[in-house]
């Protein structure tokens, strides 16, 4: 089994990378391989909503998303952490993520996140990482993605990681996810090993406001 971290944040080795390195560590002491997949510092463009991808199965901006969609086929589950910048996302996780879940959604009926456990995890200097925190998981919520939990919000505090290893709080709930997120998996796998099917997927239906 294999989780895949996304580093949204435009510091490689930074703070977010910091909060993320312990949830990896913790997974793989629970014998559940990593890698952390860094979003990178040049601007990631935003979805133009052309559909593209319901024809072409991936995003038509040929870029770290598609190669990131490829790798989530083959993993198990995801943490995506960001800095917080203004109360909100990095820019760039946000133009990925957009871009990400919705191509998934339209052009590959939702193959590589289906029923996968994912989790938010979120760095700031002070404030703002709750508004953070909810904006990570919604993307989840409508991907039918389970949400693992902690002991609290998934956040560390500091400028840089130096000042995250001073969050004792912050590291312990990073080893808490990371625990969490392997037991979930491994109830996963045993679940299938006995034999329980996936839930029944019924068609989907999309109204709006309008009618």
């Amino acid at each position: 089994m294999k989780v895949l971290l996304v580093n949204g944040s435009p510091h490689k080795d930074g703070c977010t990378f910091r909060a993320l390195q312990e949830v990896s560590k913790t997974l793989e002491h629970e014998d559940i391989a990593t890698e952390i997949f860094w979003v990178g510092a040049k601007a990631v463009g935003g979805c133009m909503g052309c559909f593209k991808c319901e024809k072409l199965g991936k995003c038509i901006i040929e870029d770290g998303v598609n190669e990131f969609r490829q790798k989530a086929y083959e993993v198990d589950g995801f943490v995506f952490g960001s800095p917080t910048h203004y109360g909100g996302m990095s820019g760039n996780l946000v133009g990925f993520m957009d871009r990400l879940f919705f191509s998934e959604f339209i052009g590959n009926a939702n193959k590589a996140f289906y029923l996968k456990p994912a989790a938010a995890v979120v760095s700031a200097r002070r404030a703002g990482t709750t508004s953070v925190f909810s904006q990570i998981n919604k993307y989840f919520t409508v991907q039918e993605m389970p949400v693992i939990s902690t002991r609290y919000w998934n956040m560390v505090h500091g400028m840089t990681a130096a000042e995250v290893e001073q969050d004792g709080e912050g590291l312990f709930n990073m080893r808490v996810l990371g625990r969490y997120m392997a037991y979930f998996l491994k109830c996963k796998e045993a679940a299938q090993k006995l034999g329980v099917p996936l839930p029944h997927m019924e068609p989907p239906t999309f109204t709006n406001f309008v009618r």
